[in-house]
């Protein structure tokens, strides 16, 4: 007979009591050899974390000592008795994907939930094996065979782990800690404008590799020489002399290196023939990087983009960013993103409202929706969450945001559809919020020079003025600033009697305007909450922004209605954001041709 017993407790057993952080992000997990963890995990809800602390609340995981040995006889023996749980006996959820929308009592849940995945493993002698997070939301401990591999911080980028000699030939038990819960020191913080999805919400796989591998790579064009292709190889080990190869056959490009000591190589060579990547021509290349034990395929696009004067230059030619914001959510079926159906269906209908650009907001979107870009030919705007206010002066809330903009740029470095890496999002003015995103801001631009760098500044009103002179609109590429005259502020028959005082410049990109609407209820133009105001809103802001001579592009939001528990109104809202031109059933909001007309007309003015 099966003796019952508490699984979580009993697969921390034996861990180690320090941690570690997940490592760096290998280039390109979707060009390896994967083995799939996807399906069916069983899952357990701890609101009150028993599997992780004993009931004088010290973590299992820890030693008694301190000393970071293993446990002892008489721990191990407490733990047992806890026998509450069991995985087998423990319903299931489907990975990846949020609890929230797979089981109704955790709808609005924010907590501790273990999850637990057994499957089989044949190894290969001599391979390396790298266990892969595409994200999971927001604090996540991970544990393979009874051991701790370590600890992630952060619900939307991608993290991993070295499982070579942890991996067992035959049986192997995951489990894994997940914790959505809001706190005043993390990135975002306690305040946002959208559900808190919890759980494992994307890809997990394990990377087969061989002993030494490519680690790392980018390829752009360069944004001082256009005919000249820059870029680096990074070799998972530091043995010099080992040569690797780039390979663009359609553009006739064969180059051989030798790595340094450190196992890289930084290269810059000129291309004669090469398609520039547009949102016309979203041409994808074909590009191979070998080295001795291992190759990848990837298709990247090359293109520059930079700014001169108030002007945005896309391969050198003036664009106006035709654009709308999106967040990762399905409004059709509750939840995140599901796959490239549902993320492919999301854009074409900003393509359908004829955009050539999107501000994915307000945190990382996956790999899949960015080579889906790449691939349809949308402009990207890519953002790190630091939203509203953060603990600026906390050393530690730094670091993670740090991380989070770092994991995101190595993540999509390669990318043509990204041409913008945002480090927040109206952030509140003082001296300390100065300093943490001018920091990020630096850090941006050190760690990819071929790339615009912007936030959503803070902006204030005076004497019917827009003033936009956040400090941080020195250091950044782009005047982008949420503005919601005649929702937050202001009649929409008012809005034209307001200017803008804007103190750099620079080109003008609005990132959010925009109201309420609730799809289906028909009222006149001056009655809020109706998709007749929200038209008139529209056709009256697109008067009046072109008024910037500054103006280069804007994002409105949103493209469709989305959960939020911020939003509360019994009859309008719901627990919706009703802010989008497609309504939660997919049927487009009258506003949606107002700008899809205006779009149309930008477009013939920049051809």
């Amino acid at each position: 007979m099966k003796k019952p017993c508490f699984a979580i407790v009993l697969v921390l057993m034996f861990l180690s009591s320090h941690a570690q952080q997940s490592g760096e992000l290998i280039q390109h997990i979707y060009g390896r050899k994967n083995v799939s963890l996807n399906g069916r995990w069983n899952y357990i809800v701890d609101p009150y974390e028993t599997g992780y602390y004993d009931y004088r609340r010290q973590p299992f995981d820890q030693s008694t000592s301190g000393s970071g040995g293993y446990f002892d006889d008489r721990r191990q023996v407490d733990k047992a008795e806890l026998i509450e749980y069991d995985f087998d006996l423990s319903p299931t959820l489907k990975v990846p994907g949020d609890w929230n929308s797979q089981a109704e009592n955790l709808s609005l849940y924010e907590g501790t939930v273990w999850y637990r995945k057994k499957f089989d493993f044949d190894r290969n002698a001599g391979s390396r094996y790298l266990l892969y997070f595409g994200a999971s939301n927001y604090e996540t401990h991970v544990y393979l065979n009874g051991k701790k591999l370590g600890i992630h911080k952060g619900g939307f980028t991608p993290f991993q782990f070295d499982v070579t000699d942890k991996l067992l030939a035959g049986s192997n038990s995951l489990v894994v800690k997940v914790d959505n819960t809001r706190k005043p020191d993390e990135i975002p913080t306690v305040n946002t404008d959208w559900w808190n999805y919890g759980g494992i919400t994307r890809d997990v796989m394990i990377a087969e590799l061989p002993a030494t591998y490519i680690d790392d790579y980018k390829l752009q064009l360069s944004k001082s020489m256009p005919g000249v292709i820059e870029g680096f190889i990074q070799l998972s080990d530091s043995t010099a002399g080992k040569e690797v190869s780039v390979l663009v056959p359609e553009a006739s490009i064969s180059r051989n290196y030798r790595v340094d000591p450190t196992g890289r190589i930084v290269f810059s060579f000129p291309v004669k023939k090469l398609t520039q990547w547009s949102p016309e021509n979203p041409k994808l290349y074909d590009v191979t990087i070998v080295s001795a034990s291992d190759t990848v395929h990837d298709r990247i696009g090359f293109r520059t983009i930079t700014t001169k004067g108030q002007d945005i230059l896309l391969n050198g030619k003036s664009i106006f960013l035709r654009g709308i914001s999106i967040h990762d959510e399905n409004p059709l079926i509750p939840g995140r993103l599901r796959g490239q159906g549902d993320m492919r269906m999301m854009l074409q209908w900003a393509k359908d409202l004829n955009c050539n650009y999107v501000r994915l907001a307000h945190y990382p979107h996956s790999e899949e929706m960015i080579r889906l870009a790449d691939e349809m030919g949308l402009l990207v705007w890519a953002e790190v969450p630091v939203y509203w206010t953060i603990s600026w002066q906390n050393p530690s809330t730094y670091a993670n945001a740090d991380k989070q903009l770092t994991d995101l740029i190595r993540r999509d470095q390669n990318r043509a559809s990204v041409i913008v890496w945002s480090v927040g999002n109206e952030t509140p003015l003082s001296e300390p919020r100065h300093v943490f995103m001018g920091k990020l801001v630096d850090h941006a631009r050190l760690l990819d020079n071929s790339r615009l760098v912007a936030a959503a500044l803070e902006v204030h009103r005076k004497d019917k003025m827009v003033i936009v002179d956040d400090p941080l609109g020195e250091k950044i590429d782009l005047v982008s600033f949420n503005e919601y005259a005649g929702w937050y502020w202001g009649k929409p028959d008012e809005i034209m009697e307001n200017g803008f005082s804007i103190k750099y410049d620079k080109p003008v990109v609005i990132t959010e305007f925009g109201g309420d609407a609730l799809g289906g209820f028909h009222a006149d133009k001056g009655t809020r909450w109706s998709e007749e105001y929200q038209e008139e809103l529209y056709k009256i802001q697109l008067q009046w922004l072109p008024k910037m001579a500054g103006l280069r592009g804007m994002t409105p939001w949103i493209l469709t209605d989305f959960r939020s528990p911020r939003r509360h109104h019994p009859v309008y809202q719901n627990f919706w954001n009703r802010k989008g031109l497609i309504t939660e059933t997919g049927k487009r909001k009258k506003a949606f041709l107002v700008l899809q007309s205006f779009y149309d007309a930008m477009e013939r003015k920049y051809k």
